[in-house]
């Protein structure tokens, strides 16, 4: 799917005194000349019935609307509005999922949406959280809205077909250029899956009613009518996927369709047990508290006591080819961690110099292919710190200040950490799971437990696949008159920095196989020597070695060295996030999304290729069924 993205070419237009915003690549308008708002509302807002299914949600029943083109965003807006002003007073939650080949730039996408002071509460949250023009699903959270956006990137026909379908969605606005102007968008290909993203109550909008579209969704068995359209538009499209019984009743008036299959009494409030309180389990609590779950994390020891309890945490993100973006899962977490981060106050924006130790043409290559402002080609003469290493500048790049970042967490009124070494699970007879001690006491009751608790997970899930340990230890030492800039970090198969005013950090050491925790002289040898490799002469004038300090935690990960995200068994409500490696930090704030898609059914943010490559069931051999030596006349 992956190609780099062309952010939209624009004409501009004044209509009435109203700047409207015109696809060269299309030749066609973004929105109404006669008013883009009130057609929105009339087309895809009341063709979908939403002011009455919205109004009309359970307590934490969750919503999907898909749109096939975000071009200025107005859809999404105009439906965020609206959620806005009749949604229910409580956790019910409305998600946005839409495909944008050619997104504006986001000065373009300023310009267009001053158009609508109504709106501009919501465009400048908008605005806020817009993606970088890079391929891939960028989820866009806004917690406190109840409400949030999956904008996937790319064309039309390489997306839909990798969005799991982990819920159905609820509503479409087929949207986008005419028929005649953008003829890809309104494939069979396309058709197909949204077909296959929808389900039975499913229901659809267009301003266009042209034939292929019709036929498109008639195929499938999806009831078409053509109310009247926008005022000179003498009709559009509305449709419904009807139970086979009922497809041969009219949809000319009001939808009376449900919200899907989901059965009434998964709307409720979960209580989920986490057992580990490292970055996996912290993060895993955030991402389902911020959806109003109530949640108790235990660990056998204080929180972060294991490998993320460092003094500092590096978002340190080796970017791959821009052509494999959508589905490379460092870059994926990179970008989401990013957006995630910076509501905490732990968070602190910097600069990372990568070094082209190896393969430096191939390395500095990079910087050509990502937009402007994300990467940046250096010689040796540019670094604050003299070496002979080329480098690879990632401009916005994060740190973070682990027990910052915890005491946070745990500051939310739906999460509670409590001191406790879990012996087992069981399930009760009611369908909840007890969480017992080694003590035998009973802890609590829970919808769902998850195990982020590095290899101990093997205790509570069954038949997990293979978690190396990896002994990692980071050394810090004071450097008051050595300071390098706070702003600044340095990758070079370890990493340096300045962990506050006085001290350096660095490392870290990694030796596989390794469960020891103390903290070794030889260990900091190993952090001088890689530090010595890159900055020779910087390296020289630091303190000793045996003045440094330091912190040796053991990380785990799995044989591939991708994340373990997900249940082993189908028929219990036992997760795990684990195997996270040396990227806890930055793999973490994705998976927990993901794990919650997954727990809660809800929209996934990743394609199909990456949540096959979590599947912690992707080690599991299928057997072919065999067949018999002759069949039975």
């Amino acid at each position: 799917m992956s190609k780099a993205i062309q952010t939209a070419d624009l004409d501009w237009q004044s209509v009435d005194g109203i700047e409207v915003p015109i696809s060269k690549q299309f030749g066609d308008v973004y929105f109404s000349k006669d008013n883009g708002l009130l057609e929105t509302r009339h087309v895809f807002l009341n063709g979908n019935d939403l002011t009455t299914r919205l109004a009309n949600l359970q307590d934490f029943e969750y919503f999907s609307v898909g749109e096939t083109g975000f071009g200025t965003g107005l859809n999404i807006l105009a439906l965020w509005q609206l959620w806005q002003q009749i949604r229910p007073n409580n956790h019910s939650h409305l998600h946005a999922i839409s495909v944008e080949k050619f997104p504006l730039s986001k000065a373009d996408l300023i310009r267009a949406l001053n158009v609508w002071p109504e709106l501009k509460p919501l465009a400048d949250q908008l605005i806020e959280q817009y993606p970088l023009p890079i391929a891939g699903c960028h989820r866009l959270s806004f917690p406190n809205e109840r409400f949030s956006i999956d904008l996937w990137l790319g064309d039309a026909q390489d997306v839909f077909p990798v969005i799991p379908k982990t819920t159905q969605v609820n509503a479409w606005f087929l949207d986008g250029f005419a028929p005649s102007c953008n003829p890809d968008i309104w494939a069979e290909k396309v058709l197909n899956n949204i077909v296959r993203l929808s389900g039975i109550g499913t229901t659809f909008s267009s301003f266009s009613v042209a034939g292929l579209l019709k036929r498109g969704l008639q195929q499938h068995g999806i009831s078409i009518s053509r109310p009247l359209g926008f005022k000179h538009k003498r009709e559009m499209l509305k449709a419904i996927w009807n139970t086979p019984e009922n497809n041969h009743e009219s949809v000319m008036g009001d939808f009376r369709v449900g919200n899907g299959s989901t059965p009434a009494h998964k709307f409720k409030q979960r209580h989920i047990a986490i057992i580990g309180a490292g970055i996996a389990g912290l993060s895993c609590a955030w991402a389902l508290a911020q959806r109003g779950h109530q949640i108790t994390i235990y660990d056998q020891s204080a929180p972060l006591s294991g490998a993320s309890g460092n003094p500092l945490a590096l978002l340190n993100p080796k970017l791959g080819s821009i052509e494999q973006s959508s589905k490379h899962l460092i870059t994926l977490a990179w970008l989401y961690a990013l957006k995630h981060y910076q509501h905490f106050r732990a968070f602190r924006p910097i600069s990372i110099h990568q070094l082209a130790q190896k393969n430096p043409e191939e390395v500095l290559e990079l910087a050509e292919q990502y937009p402007h402002g994300v990467l940046k080609a250096q010689s040796a003469d540019d670094l604050e710190l003299q070496t002979t290493f080329q480098s690879l500048q990632l401009i916005n790049a994060g740190s973070i200040y682990p027990q910052q970042l915890k005491d946070q967490i745990l500051e939310h009124d739906l999460i509670q950490f409590k001191q406790a070494s879990i012996d087992h699970t069981q399930q009760l007879e009611n369908g909840l799971f007890s969480v017992i001690d080694t003590d035998q006491n009973q802890l609590g009751q829970f919808d769902h437990v998850i195990a982020c608790c590095a290899k101990a997970c093997e205790k509570f899930i069954e038949n997990l696949p293979v978690l190396k340990p990896i002994r990692g230890q980071v050394s810090w030492l004071d450097n008051q008159n050595l300071q390098l800039n706070q702003n600044h970090a340095y990758s070079f198969g370890g990493y340096c920095m300045q962990l506050n005013e006085r001290q350096l950090i660095l490392g870290a050491s990694f030796y596989p196989d390794r469960q020891d925790t103390d903290v070794l002289l030889a260990d900091h040898m190993h952090n001088y020597d890689l530090i010595h490799s890159a900055f020779p002469q910087y390296a020289e004038k630091l303190a000793h070695v045996s003045e440094w300090q330091g912190r040796a935690s053991i990380r785990v990960q799995s044989l591939d060295y991708f994340p373990f995200v997900g249940r082993m068994d189908e028929t219990k409500e036992i997760y795990t996030l684990t195997g996270l490696g040396s990227k806890g930090f930055l793999f973490a704030p994705l998976c927990s999304e993901v794990l919650a898609s997954l727990i809660l059914g809800e929209a996934c943010p990743v394609p199909e290729a990456v949540l096959k490559m979590l599947n912690v069931r992707r080690f599991v051999k299928k057997v072919k069924p065999k067949k018999p030596y002759f069949k039975a006349k």
